[in-house]
C-alpha cells in the first residue's frame, strides 16, 4: 500500500490536547503516527486533505510543514518491527498500533494498577473509548463475567479486537459514539478519556450502573477533579476517592441507590 507523510509541528500546551488531536486525524483516515509524522494510505489523500488541513488550522499548536509521499514499501512490516509487542503484567500483550492506550501511559497504568488491587470476579464491565482494548482485556483477564468495549474510531475497534485474540480473551467490541444500552447493566464502567467527554457522558454513565455499580473516570489533571465530581453528584454518583499518577488523576464514584 502507498503512503503520504503529513510533517506536522506540534506545540500543545497539555498531552490530553496531543491525544485529541491524533484521535480526529485517525478519524480522518491516518492510521500511523510515529512522533511528529502522520502517515495516511495514499488512496484517501485526495479526499480527505481539506479536511485534514481544516482540523490543523483549528487546533492551537498544531502546523502542517509539508507533505510528502512515501515509497512504496511494506509499512505493516516497517511498522512492528519498529514498534514491538507492549508486555504488561499477568502475560497481556498489546499491538498499539493507531489507537490509545499501549499500557504505559500516566493514566492508563493508573487504571491498571487499580484494576490490579481490586475484585473483578463477575462483574460486568464497559470501557468506554477502549483504544486499544487494554482495560477491557485486563477486566476480562482478571475475572469479569462480561467486558463491553466501546470506541468511535473504526481503526481502535479494529485494534481492539485483535488485541482480545492475541490476549484469549472473550470481549464485546463495538463501534459506536451512542450509549444505546439497557439501564442499569454495568457494575464498572472505565472511561479514560478527555474531561469534556467524561462530562457530556455523565447522565449515560449513571444510567447504565447498576445500584452501587462504580464509575472510573481518568484522563484529566487535579484542576478538573471539582467540575468532574459536582456532574457526577448531580447524577447520583458519590466520590469515593481520588487517585494520583504524576499529574494526571482517577476519580472513583459509586452509584447510591435511590430509596
Amino acid at each position: 500500500m502507498r503512503y503520504h507523510v503529513l510533517h506536522i509541528k506540534t506545540t500543545f500546551a497539555e498531552e490530553w490536547q496531543r491525544d485529541v488531536f491524533d484521535q480526529q486525524l485517525c478519524e480522518l483516515g491516518v492510521d500511523t503516527i510515529d512522533g511528529e509524522d502522520y502517515y495516511i494510505p495514499s488512496e484517501l489523500i485526495e479526499s480527505q486533505i481539506d479536511n485534514i488541513k481544516s482540523q490543523i488550522a483549528n487546533a492551537d499548536g498544531a502546523t502542517l510543514l509539508c507533505i510528502n509521499e512515501c515509497p512504496d514499501e511494506n509499512w505493516n512490516a516497517v511498522w512492528e518491527a519498529e514498534h514491538p509487542v507492549h508486555e504488561l503484567p499477568l502475560g497481556i500483550k498489546i499491538i498499539p498500533h493507531c489507537a490509545f492506550g499501549a499500557g504505559y501511559h500516566e493514566t492508563t497504568s493508573l487504571l491498571i494498577n487499580t484494576l490490579l488491587a481490586s475484585s473483578l470476579t463477575d462483574k460486568t464491565v464497559l470501557d468506554h473509548g477502549t483504544g486499544t482494548g487494554v482495560l477491557a482485556i485486563f477486566a476480562k483477564r482478571l475475572g469479569a463475567k462480561r467486558v463491553v468495549a466501546v470506541d468511535i474510531d473504526e481503526k481502535s475497534v479494529e485494534n481492539a479486537i485483535e488485541n482480545a485474540a492475541l490476549n484469549g480473551q472473550a470481549i464485546e467490541v463495538l463501534h459506536t459514539s451512542a450509549f444505546s444500552f439497557h439501564p442499569s447493566v454495568f457494575s464498572l464502567i472505565l472511561a479514560n478519556i478527555h474531561r469534556n467527554i467524561l462530562m457530556d457522558h455523565m447522565h449515560a454513565y449513571a444510567q447504565s450502573l447498576t445500584p452501587n455499580g462504580e464509575l472510573w473516570m481518568s484522563g484529566f489533571y487535579e484542576d478538573d477533579c471539582a467540575a468532574l465530581q459536582e456532574a457526577a453528584e448531580q447524577e447520583g454518583l458519590r466520590l469515593m476517592d481520588v487517585l494520583a499518577n504524576g499529574e494526571w488523576r482517577l476519580m472513583r464514584c459509586c452509584k447510591e441507590e435511590r430509596s
